[in-house]
């Protein structure tokens, strides 16, 4: 098959010419040094895939064998790039350069990121049981054949049931849909939310995956202040007029990057402020499942009399990311319309993976799984608060959040945070640019912490306090 390969390679790009005369058996099992049986079967593959003709008592020759007497020729000066993949195309294509990878390279053992769960909490043994059981469910390949049906499946009706349960929502699954992650399901409404220059609004430090897909579709970004009760409403109503705004993307429970909480009596103006105004609100909840004190708070969307909030959401954040989803909760009109799109970018979707999340949800695995990483999540908040505090004192200053797997860390006296990324990396402890917020007011990280256990957090804040005092 090696071989076949080899020869097809040359055949397509050139170096073997239509009606070339191949080597006879003999000849090539001495070149190639392996048996002439094996040389047998490689014209045989060849001539099978249409690459060849053999004809008897005549030679292999290449298809079509126009000129049989042609000898193997290829352009010598050229020979090296038989075995190469072109780097760029032939023709042009549009290029996004707000689209630039975010992601860096790095061999440091410790690393920092903007809130990601631990991995290493997911309950492998019972997954195991759980994947294998939704696999030899009977009714899965019913389900297959039956994929184009319009009827709401068990999902997506538990799924109901758990948003209504847990975030006061009173939704059908026609208000809802599920789709491979958070930033799936935002590029979905974004395309059909937003034309080329319409305005969206988002905080004034915000987040740049949210800001990709909103700068994609051409919109223009506008920022709005962050205090300590969330978005400034009131800011919104000074500086905009009724109609100029299409769309507000918020993280109402814990604003993204500052962890501030958009207070009740903000939510109330908000909503209000979106009637009168006519704009859309994107409610992202990407992190509701992680309060430590006291009930998170609802959703505006579960307040949302007059279908100016699209709800996006997370479920499964305690499972493997493979098997986490995201979801998309709004008025019927623009869920029907999203599923069209979502027919294109996801046809196939993902039935066990859905057969599973409903039985988990039924039986109240999702819950339980909730409440015990909870409490690991916050007896490693509290380790990292108390470890800052006993190596930086008060050179940084931070507030305990209520919930969520982050700190929102400013540094006073302000410091060049990429000279402290370069430190300590020497001290194999990786910051990635994407958690540094830096200009003429603000000087801070979103540290991460959910990925980490207890021994890790002093360690990596230990590297983090010596890569700052090498700053002088």
């Amino acid at each position: 098959m090696q071989v076949s390969e080899q020869i097809i390679n040359l055949i397509q790009r050139g170096y073997l010419l239509k009606g070339t005369l191949l080597p006879g058996t003999r000849s090539l099992s001495q070149l190639l040094k392996v048996h002439r049986n094996t040389v047998v079967a490689i014209y045989d593959e060849l001539a099978s895939q249409g690459w060849v003709e053999i004809l008897p008592n005549k030679g292999t020759f290449v298809l079509v064998p126009e000129q049989r007497t042609a000898k193997i020729t290829a352009p010598t000066q050229q020979i090296d790039q038989a075995y190469t993949y072109s780097k760029t195309t032939g023709f042009p294509f549009q290029k996004a350069l707000h689209l630039a990878s975010t992601s860096q390279i790095t061999r440091a053992s410790y690393s920092i990121n903007d809130g990601k769960p631990d991995l290493r909490l997911h309950p492998m043994h019972q997954f195991s049981r759980w994947f294998s059981a939704a696999m030899k469910r009977k009714s899965l390949i019913t389900k297959w054949h039956r994929i184009g049906e319009h009827t709401h499946s068990i999902f997506e009706h538990e799924l109901c049931n758990y948003l209504n349960a847990t975030r006061g929502f009173r939704i059908q699954p026609v208000n809802i849909i599920n789709t491979r992650s958070t930033e799936m399901s935002l590029y979905i409404v974004s395309q059909l939310l937003i034309k080329p220059k319409d305005v969206v609004l988002v905080g004034q430090l915000s987040n740049y995956e949210s800001n990709m897909i909103f700068q994609q579709t051409g919109a223009l970004i506008k920022t709005v202040p962050i205090d300590s009760d969330g978005l400034d409403v009131d800011y919104i109503k000074a500086h905009f007029v009724k109609g100029s705004i299409r769309c507000l993307y918020v993280c109402a429970q814990r604003d993204y990057p500052t962890t501030r909480t958009l207070s009740a009596e903000r939510r109330l103006k908000l909503l209000q402020l979106a009637k009168d105004y006519g704009f859309a609100i994107i409610e992202d909840d990407y992190d509701y499942d992680f309060q430590y004190e006291g009930s998170a708070m609802l959703p505006m969307a579960s307040a949302d009399a007059n279908g100016m909030v699209i709800y996006l959401g997370k479920l499964g954040q305690s499972l493997f990311p493979s098997f986490q989803t995201g979801f998309v909760v709004a008025p019927e009109n623009l869920i029907s319309e999203a599923k069209n799109y979502l027919q294109l970018l996801d046809k196939q979707g993902d039935l066990i993976q859905e057969q599973m999340l409903a039985e988990l949800i039924h039986e109240g695995e999702i819950s339980r799984l909730i409440k015990k990483n909870i409490l690991v999540y916050k007896e490693r908040c509290n380790v990292l608060c108390r470890t800052l505090k006993k190596y930086f004192g008060d050179k940084i200053t931070f507030e305990i959040p209520s919930g969520g797997l982050a700190l929102w860390l400013q540094f006073e006296p302000k410091i060049s945070l990429v000279k402290l990324t370069e430190e300590t990396e020497k001290l194999d402890l990786f910051i990635p640019k994407i958690i540094l917020y830096q200009d003429k007011n603000t000087c801070a990280v979103r540290f991460g912490f959910g990925q980490l256990n207890e021994e890790e957090i002093e360690a990596v804040v230990e590297k983090l306090y010596l890569g700052y005092s090498r700053l002088g």
